[in-house]
C-alpha cells in the first residue's frame, strides 16, 4: 500500500513494476512449463510429437558422423550429453535446412526434421 502522500510518478512506477514481474512470472512458469516433457535422463531422445509427445528414437550418440533417415517426421528433442549433439535436417540423407541441438537441449523445433547425425560437441 502506499502512502497518503505518494505522487502519481510513484505509483504509475509501482503498477509498472507489479505488472511486469507479473509478466515475469507468468513468463517463466506457464512456458517452460506449458506441456509436462518427459523426466530429461542422460542420452537423447527424439519425438514424433512437440514437448516430448509421440513416437521415440533414442539416437546413439556414440555413432558420429553417419547419417539417419528417421521412418517418422521429428518434431522435438531432448538431449544431456556432455561430449555429443545432434544435428537434425528437414529431408532425408541429411539434406535441407540443419538445426543443432547442443549437448543440454530440451525443445520443440522450428520444422520438422526428417534425418540426424550426431556430432562431436564443440
Amino acid at each position: 500500500m502506499l502512502p497518503r502522500n505518494a505522487n502519481l510518478r510513484t505509483i504509475a512506477a509501482t503498477a509498472t513494476t507489479t505488472a511486469a514481474l507479473a509478466g515475469l512470472a507468468v513468463l517463466g512458469t506457464g512456458t517452460a512449463n506449458a506441456a509436462a516433457w518427459p523426466s530429461l535422463q542422460p542420452g537423447a531422445a527424439l519425438y514424433t510429437g512437440t514437448n516430448g509427445t509421440g513416437a521415440v528414437l533414442n539416437p546413439d550418440l556414440g555413432d558420429l558422423g553417419t547419417c539417419h533417415t528417421t521412418a517418422e517426421p521429428v518434431r522435438s528433442i531432448q538431449i544431456a550429453n556432455g561430449s555429443a549433439s545432434v544435428l537434425l535436417y528437414s529431408g532425408a540423407d541429411c539434406t535441407g535446412n540443419a538445426w543443432a541441438s547442443g549437448t543440454l537441449t530440451q525443445s520443440n523445433l522450428p520444422e520438422t526434421k526428417l534425418s540426424y547425425r550426431v556430432v562431436t560437441a564443440r
